[in-house]
C-alpha cells in the first residue's frame, strides 16, 4: 500500500511539474494572449470558415520559411534540346513543401546550315553542361544552401559567386596541368635540330623587333569560354528570387523591384515595350541580302500592350498572304499613297517565300536588297490601313559581327558586295533617313576590340609585349569604338544603336564600377549561364545612371520558363526582345506580359512607356584611347529627342548620370 501511494505522488508530482512547463512554454510564446486576441478579432465578424480564419490569423506568427532541399533536373527547351530545371523545396510550418521550379534557357545559336560534325560537337558539349550543372544543383548547392531563408537574395547570390569563381579557378588549374603534361610530351617526342634545316627560316635574335604588318582592322575577338555547368549558377539563383516572391504572395515582377530599390515599393510601373520579330532574313542563297537578320515590329506607346499586339497580329496575317508562294497568289504592288508611290519607283518585286517559321518564332524570307524587307512591311501595313512611322515602327537587327570578312577588312552585306566600316555608317545615315519610321538599330556594328588585359598587364604600353625575347608590335585601333561614335553622333538622336551580341557576356560588362559596352544607346541584357539576379540589377542600375536603356532579350533557345518578363518589368527596361508570335515558349511570355499589364492597370500603378532617344554630343575625344572603359558619360549631351508620335510632356527616356 505504501509502495502504491508513493507512485501515486510521484505521478502527481510529475504531472505538476508538466503543467507548469506547459504554462511556462505557452507564456512564453504569448499563446494564451494572441488566442484571445484571434478570438476577439473573428467573433464580429463570424467567418463561415472559422478554422480556416484562424489558421490565417496564426500564420503571420510562424517561422519564416528556409530551404531544405534544391533539385535539379535535365529538361527539354523549345527545340527539344536538354536544359535544366531548378526546384526549391521550404520548410514551411514544419512541413517539406516544394514553392516554385524555373526552366532555364541555354544561349547559343542556332545556324542556318550547320555541319553535321558541328551539330555533334555541340549536343555533347550541351549534355555535358547540362549534367554538370544537375549535379551541382543536387549536390554542392543543395548542401550549400539548406537552412538559408529564401528572401535573403544577396546572401544567397554571393554565395553562388564564391562557388563560380571556386570551380574557374579549378578549372584553370586542371587546364594548367593538361598543358605542362602536353609540353613534356612534345618535348620528349622531338629530337632538336642544331642547325636549320634548308629552306627553313631563321628565327629573329633576342630583342631583335619583328614587324608585322599593319592590319586594316583588328581581329574578332575569341569567343568568351562557358564553364561547363554554369547553368546551376543562374537557374539556382532565379529559382531563390522566385521563391521567395512565392512566400511573400507577391508577385516576381514586385520581388524583383523590391530587391532593386532597396525594398522601396515603387508607385508606378511601365510595361517595357515589345520588340516583335515579324521576319528572319535567310543570309543563304538564293537570297542576296545579309545585312539584316530580323525585322522588327514596336507598337507606338499609346496603345495597351494588347492593343499593340492586336495590330502585330494583323501585320503579320497580312504578311503571311504576301508571302504566299508563287502560284497561289501575285504580290501586290505598294498602296497608292505618296510614299508608296515615291519607294515603288524603279525597284523590284517583292520577295517571296515559303510559309516557314522560325525558332525565333517569326516568318522567314529571302531578299535581294536592302529596301525589299522594308517595301514589304510598308506594302503589308498600308494594306491594312496603318500607316509605319505613326502606328507602328521598325527596328533592325543587323548582327554586323556575322557580316565581317577579315581577310578584306570589310562588311558583305550583300552576296559579293562589301563596304568599309566609313561606308557602313553612312548606309545606315542614308537608310534612315529614307525611312525614317525605322526607330532602333541592333547591331549595325561588330563589337569593338578591346586591347587584351594580359598584354597591359605585362608591359606599361599596351602596344607591345616581350616573349621569348621578342618584341612584337600590335596595332591595338580604336577602329570599332570610333564607328561605334561616330553612328551614334549621325543617328543618335534619330533611332536607339543597341548592342546586343556587340555587348559581352553580363558578368563582363562590369569593371570597377564603368560599364565596358561600346558607345551605344542601349544593351541588350540576357539571363543565361552564370547570370544572378543579384548582377543584373545591379548592372541595370548602373546603365540607369549612365543614361543608356536596358532591354531583356531572350536566348536563342528559349525555353517554356516566363520568369524573363518579370525580370523585365521589375528591372524597369525599355524594350522586351521575346522573338514573334508564334511558337509555344515565346507566346508564353507574351501572354505574362498581358497578364501583368492588366494587373498594374486594375492596381492603378501602371504609367505609361516613352519613346524619346539620346542625342550625342559630339566633342573633341583623344584619337587615341586604350582604356577598356568607354568615355564617361558627360561625354553626351543631355538633350534628348521625342518622336513625333509620343505624348507631349512625358519625362525623358534616361535619369541624368550619377554622381
Amino acid at each position: 500500500m505504501e509502495a502504491g501511494g508513493r507512485r501515486q505522488q510521484e505521478e502527481r508530482r510529475r504531472l505538476r511539474e508538466l503543467r507548469q512547463e506547459a504554462v511556462e512554454y505557452y507564456r512564453g510564446h504569448r499563446v494564451q494572449q494572441r488566442v484571445e486576441d484571434a478570438l476577439n478579432a473573428l467573433f464580429p465578424l463570424r467567418p463561415a470558415d472559422l478554422y480556416g480564419e484562424l489558421a490565417n490569423y496564426f500564420s503571420k506568427f510562424s517561422k519564416a520559411p528556409v530551404i531544405c532541399k534544391l533539385v535539379g533536373r535535365k529538361v527539354l527547351d523549345g527545340v527539344g534540346q536538354p536544359t535544366l530545371e531548378v526546384e526549391i523545396y521550404c520548410t514551411v510550418k514544419n512541413y517539406e513543401k516544394k514553392i516554385c521550379s524555373i526552366v532555364m534557357s541555354s544561349h547559343s545559336q542556332i545556324p542556318e546550315n550547320p555541319l553535321s560534325e558541328t551539330t555533334e560537337a555541340d549536343e555533347k558539349e550541351r549534355n555535358d553542361s547540362v549534367n554538370t550543372a544537375v549535379e551541382w544543383v543536387n549536390e554542392s548547392l543543395n548542401t550549400m544552401l539548406k537552412n538559408l531563408k529564401p528572401t535573403d537574395q544577396c546572401e544567397v547570390d554571393k554565395m553562388l559567386g564564391e562557388y563560380f569563381s571556386k570551380k574557374v579557378e579549378e578549372k584553370k588549374e586542371i587546364q594548367k596541368q593538361e598543358e605542362a603534361a602536353e609540353a613534356t610530351l612534345t618535348l620528349t617526342s622531338c629530337t632538336p635540330s642544331a642547325t636549320a634545316l634548308p629552306g627553313e627560316k631563321k628565327t629573329a635574335k633576342p630583342g631583335k623587333k619583328v614587324a608585322v604588318a599593319e592590319r586594316r582592322i583588328p581581329p574578332a575577338e575569341p569567343w568568351e569560354s562557358v564553364l561547363c555547368g554554369s547553368l546551376a549558377i543562374g537557374g539556382t539563383s532565379l529559382a531563390i528570387a522566385k521563391a521567395a516572391a512565392t512566400i511573400s504572395h507577391i508577385p516576381l515582377y514586385l520581388h524583383i523591384a523590391l530587391l532593386k530599390h532597396d525594398q522601396d515599393s515603387p508607385k508606378e510601373m511601365t510595361l517595357p515595350l515589345p520588340m516583335v520579330t515579324l521576319l528572319n532574313c535567310e543570309k543563304i542563297l538564293p537570297a542576296k541580302l545579309k545585312l539584316v537578320k530580323e525585322i522588327i515590329l514596336i507598337p507606338p506607346v499609346q496603345l495597351s500592350l494588347k492593343q499593340g499586339i492586336e495590330r502585330v497580329l494583323d501585320i503579320q496575317k497580312e504578311m503571311m498572304r504576301l508571302l504566299e508562294p508563287p502560284g497561289k497568289t501575285t504580290s501586290p504592288q505598294l498602296a497608292n499613297s505618296k510614299k508608296g508611290r515615291a519607294h515603288n519607283t524603279g525597284k523590284k518585286a517583292l520577295p517571296q517565300a515559303l510559309k516557314r517559321i522560325s525558332h525565333l518564332g517569326c516568318l522567314i524570307t529571302g531578299c535581294d536588297n536592302l529596301e525589299q524587307p522594308l517595301l514589304l512591311m510598308q506594302t503589308a501595313c498600308n494594306n491594312i490601313g496603318l500607316e509605319l512611322g505613326t502606328d507602328m515602327y521598325l527596328a533592325i537587327n543587323c548582327a554586323a559581327h556575322e557580316l565581317m570578312d577579315y581577310v578584306k577588312g570589310k562588311y558583305e552585306i550583300l552576296t559579293g558586295t562589301f563596304k568599309s566600316p566609313e561606308e557602313m555608317v553612312d548606309i545606315y545615315v542614308e537608310l534612315i533617313n529614307k525611312f525614317p519610321f525605322i526607330i532602333a538599330l541592333i547591331d549595325p556594328l561588330r563589337k569593338e576590340y578591346h586591347v587584351n588585359s594580359a598584354l597591359k598587364s605585362r608591359n606599361k604600353d599596351p602596344k607591345k609585349w616581350s616573349s621569348a625575347g621578342k618584341t612584337v608590335v600590335f596595332c591595338c585601333s580604336l577602329w570599332d569604338r570610333q564607328q561605334w561614335s561616330n553612328i551614334c553622333y549621325a543617328l543618335g538622336s534619330k533611332c536607339y544603336l543597341i548592342a546586343e551580341d556587340a555587348a559581352t557576356c553580363i558578368s563582363k560588362l562590369k569593371i570597377d564600377q564603368n560599364i565596358s559596352i561600346p558607345m551605344c544607346s542601349g544593351v541588350v541584357l540576357k539571363y543565361i549561364n552564370q547570370t544572378k539576379v543579384s548582377d543584373l540589377i545591379e548592372l541595370t542600375g548602373l546603365l540607369d545612371g549612365q543614361r543608356h536603356i536596358t532591354i531583356l532579350g531572350s536566348p536563342d533557345r528559349e525555353s517554356s520558363d516566363d520568369s524573363l518578363v518579370d525580370l523585365a518589368v521589375g528591372l524597369g527596361a525599355r524594350f522586351i526582345k521575346l522573338g514573334g508570335l508564334s511558337r509555344g515558349e515565346r507566346v508564353t511570355k507574351y501572354n505574362r506580359l498581358l497578364a501583368i499589364e492588366e494587373e498594374l492597370a486594375k492596381n492603378g500603378t501602371l504609367r505609361e512607356a516613352n519613346l524619346k532617344f539620346i542625342a550625342f554630343a559630339e566633342e573633341s575625344q583623344p584619337e587615341k584611347q586604350l582604356s577598356d572603359v568607354p568615355p564617361p558619360p558627360k561625354a553626351r549631351a543631355v538633350a534628348s529627342t521625342a518622336l513625333p508620335a509620343s505624348p507631349a510632356g512625358s519625362q525623358p527616356a534616361c535619369s541624368a548620370p550619377s554622381k
